[in-house]
C-alpha cells in the first residue's frame, strides 16, 4: 500500500476518532455527571434518564444519515465528512458549557438534549462517509484491510476517552469529577475536532466518485428514491447491523458500567479492564480485515454471529462473577475477539453492496436506522432488566439479535470480488452487472 493510500486512511479515519472521542465519553462520564442535571434522588433512575439522552442521538442518527448521506452522494466524500466533524465540534462546547439542573433547573438538560442531537446528526453521517471514502480509496484488494481502520480510529478514540478518563479518576477527587472535571473530555473533543477540520480541509476526493460521470448530472442521486431502487440492500444493511451493533455497544461503552455496577468492580478498575481490553481490540482489527481480503467477508460475518449467538449469556454470567481484573480482562477479550468478525468488516460490505451514486446515502441511512433501534438503546435496555430485577434478560436479548443476524450473513452474496467501478457503470447501462475486481498496485 503506497503512501498516498494511507494519507487517505490516516484524513478519512482521525476525524473519526475524534467524533468516537466525544460520542464515547458521554457515555463513559455519565456516572459522574447524570446528578448535574436531575433533582437529586436516585442514582440509577438520574443514570437511566441520562442514557435516555444519549439513545436520542442515536434516534437523530438517521436524519443526520439522510441528511449527511445526500451531501455525500451529490456534493462529494470530501464535503461530507468536514460538515460532520463540524457539527460534532458544536456539540462538544454545547456540552461543556451546559448549566447544571442547580444553575438553571431543567434549561441544562434542554442543553444537553440539544448537544446530543447535533452529535446524532454528525456521526449518523460520519460513519458512511468514512465508511465509503475508506472502501473506495483503497486498491480493490484491500478494501477490508483499508475499510478495519475505521474501527481502529472508531476505538482509538474510545481508548482516549477512557485513558483520560484514568486519568482524571486518579487525579482528581470524587467531588470534582462529579461538580467539574467532567466537563474535561468535552473542551478536548472540541479542540481535536478543530484540527481535523483542518486536515479535511486539504483531503482528496475519491477517484471512484471523481470519475462518476453522473456525480454533477443525474438529478436521482442521493435521494429517497435512488435509495428505494436499493430497498433490498437497504434491508439487508439493517438486518446485517442488528446483531454487531448490539453486541458491539455491549462490551464497549456499557462493559465499564457492567462491571462497576453488576461486577462488583471498583470503577478505576472497570475502566482499566476496558481500556486493556479495547487497546487489543484495536490492534487486531486490520489483521481481521486482511483476512477478510483473502477469504472473503461473509466466513467472518458468521463466525461473529454464530459466537454473539452461544456465547454472550455464558460471558456476561462468568463476567457477573468475576471479581477482579484478570478474570474480566480475559473473559472480555473473548468476547471483542468475537464482535471483531463484524466490526472489522461491516465498513466495507455495506459500501459493497450499493452504486457509487447512492453509495454514502445507502450505508447512512439503513445502518442509522439500525443503530438507533438497537445500538443506541442498548445501554437502556440493559439497565431497564437491571432495574427490573432480571438482568440476566439482556444477555439473552443481546444473543438472540445476533441469531437474528446469523439468518442475514448465511444467506447473504459474498461481496469481497465485487468492482465498485463496473457496479456503477451498469447502473448507467455500459456494462451488464457487477464483476470480480482485479487488484491494482496503486490501488484507487
Amino acid at each position: 500500500m503506497g503512501r498516498e493510500q494511507w494519507k487517505k486512511i490516516w484524513v478519512g479515519s482521525a476525524g473519526n476518532m475524534v467524533e468516537w472521542f466525544d460520542w464515547f465519553v458521554y457515555a463513559s462520564f455519565a456516572v459522574y455527571f447524570a446528578d448535574s442535571f436531575f433533582p437529586k434522588g436516585n442514582d440509577t433512575a438520574n443514570l437511566m434518564n441520562t442514557m435516555g439522552i444519549f439513545a436520542v442521538g442515536f434516534f437523530m442518527r438517521p436524519v443526520g444519515g439522510w441528511l449527511l448521506g445526500r451531501v455525500g452522494d451529490r456534493k462529494g466524500r470530501k464535503a461530507a465528512l468536514t460538515l460532520t466533524v463540524t457539527l460534532m465540534s458544536a456539540s462538544a462546547i454545547l456540552i461543556a458549557v451546559a448549566p447544571t439542573y442547580a444553575v438553571a433547573g431543567y434549561g441544562g438538560v434542554a442543553v444537553l438534549l440539544i448537544a446530543r442531537m447535533l452529535q446524532g446528526l454528525s456521526v449518523g453521517g460520519e460513519y458512511a462517509a468514512s465508511a465509503t471514502y475508506l472502501t473506495e480509496a483503497s486498491a480493490p484488494d484491500r478494501r477490508g484491510f483499508a475499510s478495519s481502520f475505521q474501527y481502529v480510529s472508531m476505538t482509538a478514540g474510545q481508548l482516549l476517552g477512557l485513558g483520560l478518563q484514568i486519568v482524571l479518576q486518579r487525579t482528581m477527587s470524587e467531588d470534582a469529577l462529579h461538580s467539574w472535571a467532567w466537563r474535561i473530555p468535552f473542551i478536548i473533543g472540541a479542540l481535536g475536532a478543530a484540527i481535523v477540520f483542518y486536515l479535511r480541509r486539504n483531503m482528496l476526493e475519491t477517484e471512484v466518485y471523481a470519475q462518476d460521470d453522473s456525480a454533477h448530472s443525474d438529478p436521482a442521486r442521493g435521494t429517497i428514491k435512488a435509495l428505494w431502487a436499493h430497498r433490498r440492500e437497504a434491508f439487508l444493511v439493517i438486518a446485517l447491523t442488528m446483531g454487531g451493533t448490539v453486541a458491539y455497544y455491549t462490551y464497549t461503552t456499557y462493559l465499564t458500567k457492567y462491571l462497576s455496577g453488576t461486577a462488583g468492580l471498583d470503577k478505576p478498575t472497570a475502566s482499566l479492564v476496558s481500556f486493556c481490553a479495547l487497546f487489543v481490540f484495536m490492534c487486531i482489527q486490520p489483521l481481521a480485515g486482511r483476512l477478510s481480503d483473502r477469504i472473503g467477508r461473509r466466513p467472518l460475518l458468521i463466525t461473529f454471529a454464530v459466537g454473539s449467538t452461544f456465547l454472550t449469556v455464558p460471558i456476561m454470567t462468568l463476567l457477573k462473577h468475576a471479581g477482579s481484573f484478570w478474570p474480566a480482562l480475559g473473559l472480555s477479550l473473548l468476547a471483542l475477539l468475537v464482535v471483531t468478525g463484524y466490526t472489522s468488516i461491516n465498513a466495507c460490505v455495506k459500501a459493497e453492496l450499493f452504486p457509487t451514486g447512492i453509495r454514502a446515502l445507502g450505508v447512512a441511512l439503513p445502518y442509522a436506522i439500525a443503530n438507533a433501534l438497537f445500538g443506541g438503546t442498548a445501554e437502556y435496555v440493559a439497565l431497564w432488566f437491571k432495574k427490573g430485577g432480571i438482568e440476566s434478560g439482556y444477555y439473552w436479548y443481546v444473543a438472540g439479535c445476533a441469531a437474528v443476524s446469523l439468518i442475514v450473513y448465511v444467506t447473504m452474496r459474498e461481496t469481497r470480488t465485487i468492482d465498485l467501478n463496473r457496479v456503477q457503470r451498469a447502473e448507467q447501462g455500459a456494462e451488464p452487472g457487477p464483476q470480480p475486481a482485479k487488484s491494482s498496485p496503486s490501488g484507487v
